[in-house]
């Protein structure tokens, strides 16, 4: 039988040391608990307003359809679709022969017009002056007197149609009625047009206008001449800025009025006929239908609670300490949220990782304080 061999002193000696380590370990010193550095603004009263997107259509400011007031065979056209075009430029000319022979018979009538008044004033001359004499019987003159006028009502009957004959034939150009682009051409050489049928459409180049329907429950809040934020999203440019000039008083499609807003300082490649969309922002009511001045925070300040609750995180300064407080939420409008109960203006509040704060926590603003180094 073999003899109990007794372990080493010096293992003995080392799983002791190893045991007290450990021990030690457990019995580490508490770290210091530094304030929570948050984000921070102080908020301050505004106005509740409201937002309302709405699409419409560029048009051009000045625009119209382009028409000879008489009718006729064309001639020639001198103007292209897409052309710039000068005020009094001739578009379009009307075959003039049959107007230049009723001028010239119009010019033929009022010469003997005139040569008839003559001898119907001659004529009553003598016969006053024979009836004055009393060698001629009064119904001679009261003839006499009638004939001149007659004379000269006929004068004036055929100058007025001369005037018409030569107007007609200045009407057969068609100009420019002011500096703008052709956008439509509707007519050919040799066609034959009437009097008011439409040539070419023209826009000139005074601006361009939104033509926006607003719904009925807006339309009360539009203000003609002020001013709104309108973008195009074709050419994807920054907002433009655009005044109310034209109210409609009569609904078109679906309950809407027409409103009209002048673009200032439109950029060169805007087009009529591009898709626009304007931000009408007006007083309004809150979802509560709350009235008045309301906070504004960002999004990133709220917390959700319980039972659809909405809360703050504010700040006190004395204590350095956060408390959560309840908030009534009314609208939103360019990323800010607008509290119409639960906060005062000058108040402090934190807006990032409310999430990760609890009522009474300490916690210190960010850059504010002496600034810290590693």
């Amino acid at each position: 039988m073999l003899p109990k061999v007794k372990p080493p002193i010096k293992t003995v000696s080392l799983l002791g040391v190893l045991i007290s380590i450990i021990g030690c370990s457990e019995e580490l010193p508490p770290q210091n608990n530094h304030p929570r550095p948050i984000a921070w603004i102080k908020v301050s009263e505004s106005d509740l307003c409201q937002v309302r997107r709405l699409s419409g259509i560029l048009k051009s400011a000045e625009t119209t359809k382009l028409s000879f007031e008489i009718g006729g065979k064309i001639l020639g056209v001198h103007a292209n679709l897409g052309d710039q075009v000068q005020k009094g430029q001739i578009l379009a000319e009307l075959d003039e022969r049959s107007y230049q022979l009723n001028s010239q018979a119009s010019k033929g009538k009022v010469q003997e017009a005139k040569a008839q008044l003559i001898d119907a004033e001659n004529e009553f001359k003598r016969q006053l002056k024979l009836f004055k004499q009393g060698w001629t019987s009064k119904s001679k003159f009261d003839n006499a007197r009638a004939a001149f006028d007659r004379a000269k009502s006929s004068v004036k009957i055929a100058q007025a149609q001369l005037d018409l004959s030569q107007k007609d034939l200045i009407d057969t150009t068609l100009r420019a009625p002011y500096d703008g682009r052709i956008t439509a051409r509707k007519i050919e050489p040799s066609q034959q047009v009437n009097a008011g049928q439409t040539c070419f459409e023209i826009e000139g180049n005074n601006g361009l206008e939104i033509s926006v329907l607003v719904p009925e429950t807006l339309i009360d809040f539009i203000e003609k001449n002020h001013p709104y934020k309108a973008y195009v999203p074709a050419i994807q440019s920054p907002s433009l800025k655009a005044s109310v000039t034209e109210i409609g008083s009569q609904a078109e499609i679906a309950n809407a009025f027409p409103v009209t807003l002048l673009l200032e300082k439109a950029p060169s490649s805007l087009r009529a006929g591009m898709t626009a969309e304007v931000d009408f922002t007006f007083m309004g009511r809150g979802r509560t239908g709350y009235t008045g001045s309301v906070i504004k925070v960002p999004p990133t300040a709220l917390a959700a609670g319980e039972k659809q609750t909405t809360h703050v995180f504010v700040y006190d300064p004395k204590t350095h300490l956060v408390h959560k407080r309840q908030v009534q939420t009314e609208n939103i409008n360019n990323n800010e949220v607008m509290i119409s109960k639960g906060l005062k203006p000058g108040e402090i509040i934190a807006t990032a990782g409310v999430n990760y704060l609890h009522e009474g926590q300490k916690v210190s603003l960010l850059g504010t304080g002496p600034r810290k180094y590693n």
